[in-house]
């Protein structure tokens, strides 16, 4: 049994113009310094939060001139849009996952200035010769005393629905979870590595179950600190038997179509305390609560 997304995940609604031609050039980041927003992020990842929504300040706050360690997110509404590291913000704070309910613009524009400050804040020597790097285009690269420019690393990994081809579906809780909050399988791809083989490899080292008919869905970036989930659905034989071989999986059980319907009607995580049910599911802003809701449509 096949299916699609429903909806495109959350963080992947682009809306925010990336604006490259802006990044490359110097006086045209200088011309829309005065009048940008700047977005000041914590070391924890939070941001002020008011009843209108995230808080910005202007970017001349900073400086007159863009500052070297604020990034240059894009153009919205003919506004530059930057972030800045501020270990010292104060407020009421929040961060993207604990905003629940929000907008395709904050999405995307948290999503991406938590990828590059997270980023920056391990990118400061080169990888070859441990010199110091500084920021350029606009923070999207780092230049080497020698003029070498590296760029924003991001790590792939893959996730996954497991079910049966029918009405069953394999979900799993690690081992640092609550009790009763339950998921699908994901982990990173490795070097030299094909996604559908990923998906292969740790089905199988987390479950012990062997897949087939593997289909990719839709992919969404996961800025936590810097990875790109890509989704997958496959088929599994719930009469194989589940062994845990590499420790992260502490229970895992095939639930029934209408006992995941119910958990989704529950809400998700943030319900345990509220909620009886034996199954909780993630929220909104991941590609698990997506492809779960797609499976289950």
């Amino acid at each position: 049994m096949s299916f699609r997304l429903n909806a495109v995940p959350l963080l992947s609604r682009s809306t925010v113009d990336r604006a490259e031609a802006v990044r490359l050039d110097p006086g045209a980041l200088r011309e829309g310094w005065g009048k940008a927003r700047l977005l000041r992020v914590d070391a924890r990842g939070r941001v002020r939060f008011a009843e209108t929504g995230v808080v910005f300040d202007t970017a001349i706050s900073l400086g007159e001139e863009p500052d070297p360690s604020a990034i240059f997110l894009g153009v919205a509404d003919e506004v530059h849009l930057w972030a800045v590291r501020d270990p010292s913000l104060e407020g009421e704070l929040r961060d993207l996952r604990s905003l629940g309910a929000v907008d395709d613009f904050t999405a995307d524009l948290l999503a991406t200035a938590y990828a590059l400050l997270n980023w920056h804040d391990k990118a400061g020597f080169h990888g070859v010769d441990g010199t110091t790097t500084t920021p350029s285009r606009g923070g999207w690269s780092r230049l080497s005393a020698d003029g070498v420019e590296e760029f924003p690393r991001i790590d792939p990994a893959v996730i996954c629905l497991i079910h049966d081809g029918a009405d069953r579906v394999l979900l799993a809780r690690q081992q640092a979870w609550p009790e009763r909050m339950f998921s699908l399988l994901a982990g990173f791809v490795e070097a030299g590595e094909s996604l559908e083989h990923c998906v292969e490899r740790e089905v199988r080292e987390e479950v012990g179950v062997d897949v087939r008919e593997i289909e990719y869905l839709g992919s969404q970036p996961w800025p936590f600190p810097r990875s790109l989930m890509v989704g997958f659905a496959a088929v599994g034989d719930p009469e194989q038997e589940l062994v845990f071989a590499d420790g992260e999986i502490a229970e895992a059980h095939w639930f029934t179509r209408d006992e995941v319907r119910a958990a989704l009607h529950a809400g998700d995580w943030a319900a345990a305390q509220r909620s009886e049910s034996r199954l909780l599911v993630p929220g909104s802003i991941s590609i698990a609560r997506t492809i779960i809701e797609s499976w289950v449509g």
